[in-house]
C-alpha cells in the first residue's frame, strides 16, 4: 500500500514538474492585440472580444527607460504610416496669388469653311464636344466644289480616251485635285471622284485638327461663305492660369519664374508652371495686376473656370527640409517620429526654420537620409500616449529647441 502512494506522489511531482517547464517556454516578453482596439492585450493568442478579429502578436517593452514605440505589421499598414529620408529642398520666401484656369488663347483654332456653300448637316452641335482629328465635321452643297468634282471627272475620263498623245491632261488632273483639296476635301474623297464612285451632290468635310468646341458658329440650313468659322475648338491639353496681383508684389515678379499651382477642388494634385506673361497695367477699379502661367493638362483633370492658388517662390535656398505634416508641434516645441528599427519608432526634438505650403526646414536634430515619418505622425504620438500614458516629448532636452 505504501509503495502505491509513494508511485502516486512521484507521478504527482512529474506531471507538476513538466507543467513548470512548459509554462518556462511561454514567452513573456510578447502579447497578443487586436489592431482595430490596441487596448486589448492578451498572454496568448486568440479572438478580440470587441470585433472577433485574430489577435496579432507584439512586442513588450523590456526597458521601460525605452523611448521606442513598437508596432506590429497590421498596425503599420492601418495607421498608413509612411516613412521617407529626409532630403534637402528649396525653400525661401513666398507670394501667394489666386486665380482661375482659362483657354490657351494660343491654342485655340477653327474649322472655316473653304467654299462657298450651303451646311445640310452638322455633325457637332453642341459646345463642350472633343472633334478628333479625321472626325466628320458637317455636310456642304456647293455649286464650285460639284464644278470642280466634275472637271477632275472630265479630266480623268478624257486621258482614258486619248491614252496618249496629249501631255497637258496630266497637268489638268493635278490642277483639279489640288483645287479640291484646297476646298476641304481628303485624298480618299478625291479618288472616289477619279473612278467615278462618287455621285452625291453634297460633300463631308472631314477635320484636319482636333480640339474640344467652344463655339458652334453656324446652323444647318445656312449659307456660309468662303472662309466663314464653323466650328470654334480649344486644345485643354494646355491651359493658362490669370492670376491676381497686388502692386506691392508686382515689382517682385519676373517672366520665366517657376510657380507651382494647387487646386482646390483637386487636393491631391499640383502643378508647376512658368510666367510668361506679365500685364504692364492695373485694373483701373481693383488696381490689381495679372499675370499668366501655362500649366499642362494631359489628362484633362483640370477644367476651365477652376479656382486656383499660386505659389512663387523668391530668394530660394536649398535646405535639410520635410512635409509640414511631419512634424508636430506643441507649446513644448516641435518634434518628428525617426524610424529606428522594424516597426520600432521613435520621438526626436527638432529645430525649424523655414516654412512652405509642403515642407518645413529642419535647422537641427537630423541627419540627411534619416528615416522620417511622413504620413501617420499624429497616430503615433496618440498611440504613444495610449500605451505609456505620457507626451512622447516628455523626457526630451527642451534647451535650445524653437518652434
Amino acid at each position: 500500500m505504501n509503495k502505491m502512494k509513494n508511485l502516486f506522489g512521484l507521478l504527482v511531482l512529474v506531471f507538476l514538474f513538466s507543467c513548470q517547464q512548459q509554462e518556462e517556454k511561454i514567452d513573456s516578453d510578447v502579447y497578443y492585440t487586436c489592431s482595430m482596439h490596441p487596448q486589448i492585450m492578451e498572454a496568448k493568442p486568440g479572438k478580440c472580444p470587441i470585433c472577433h478579429m485574430t489577435l496579432t502578436i507584439a512586442h513588450k517593452q523590456k526597458d521601460k527607460q525605452d523611448n521606442a514605440l513598437h508596432l506590429s505589421d497590421e498596425q503599420v499598414k492601418l495607421g498608413h504610416i509612411i516613412v521617407e529620408p529626409i532630403q534637402q529642398r528649396y525653400l525661401g520666401d513666398e507670394i501667394m496669388l489666386t486665380g482661375e484656369l482659362t483657354v490657351n488663347q494660343d491654342h485655340q483654332i477653327s474649322i472655316p469653311s473653304r467654299v462657298m456653300g450651303r451646311i445640310e448637316k452638322l455633325y457637332f452641335k453642341n459646345t463642350g464636344e472633343e472633334i478628333k482629328k479625321g472626325s466628320a465635321v458637317y455636310d456642304i452643297y456647293s455649286e464650285d466644289l460639284n464644278l470642280a468634282a466634275k472637271e477632275l471627272k472630265l479630266a480623268v475620263e478624257k486621258k482614258k480616251t486619248f491614252s496618249s498623245g496629249i501631255s497637258d491632261i496630266d497637268k489638268l488632273i493635278q490642277s483639279a485635285r489640288n483645287k479640291l483639296v484646297l476646298y476641304g476635301l481628303n485624298q480618299e474623297q478625291i479618288q472616289q471622284i477619279e473612278s467615278g464612285k462618287n455621285i452625291s451632290i453634297t460633300f463631308t468635310i472631314f477635320s484636319e485638327v482636333e480640339g474640344i468646341v467652344t463655339a458652334v458658329d453656324a446652323r444647318e440650313g445656312q449659307y456660309l461663305m468662303e472662309g466663314q468659322d464653323v466650328y470654334h475648338l480649344a486644345d485643354f491639353s494646355n491651359l493658362w492660369v490669370e492670376a491676381q496681383v497686388y502692386a506691392d508684389d508686382l515689382q517682385r515678379l519676373k517672366e520665366n519664374m517657376t510657380t507651382t499651382v494647387y487646386f482646390p477642388g483637386l487636393p491631391k494634385l499640383k502643378a508647376e508652371g512658368k510666367i510668361f506673361f506679365i500685364s504692364p497695367e492695373l485694373n483701373p477699379s481693383s488696381k490689381i495686376g495679372l499675370v499668366r502661367i501655362e500649366v499642362a493638362n494631359p489628362d484633362h483633370l483640370l477644367k476651365v473656370g477652376m479656382q486656383v492658388n499660386v505659389v512663387v517662390l523668391l530668394n530660394k535656398t536649398k535646405v535639410l527640409a520635410l512635409p509640414v505634416n511631419a512634424a508636430i508641434k506643441d507649446s513644448k516645441g516641435v518634434s518628428v517620429w525617426i524610424k529606428t528599427g522594424h516597426n520600432a519608432f521613435e520621438s526626436k526634438m527638432v529645430n525649424t526654420g523655414l516654412e512652405s505650403a509642403e515642407y518645413i526646414e529642419i535647422v537641427s536634430g537630423l541627419h540627411e537620409g534619416d528615416s522620417i515619418v511622413v504620413s501617420g505622425a499624429y497616430l503615433l504620438s496618440s498611440e504613444y500616449l495610449f500605451k505609456k500614458g505620457s507626451n512622447p516629448m516628455s523626457g526630451h532636452d527642451m534647451k535650445g529647441m524653437k518652434m
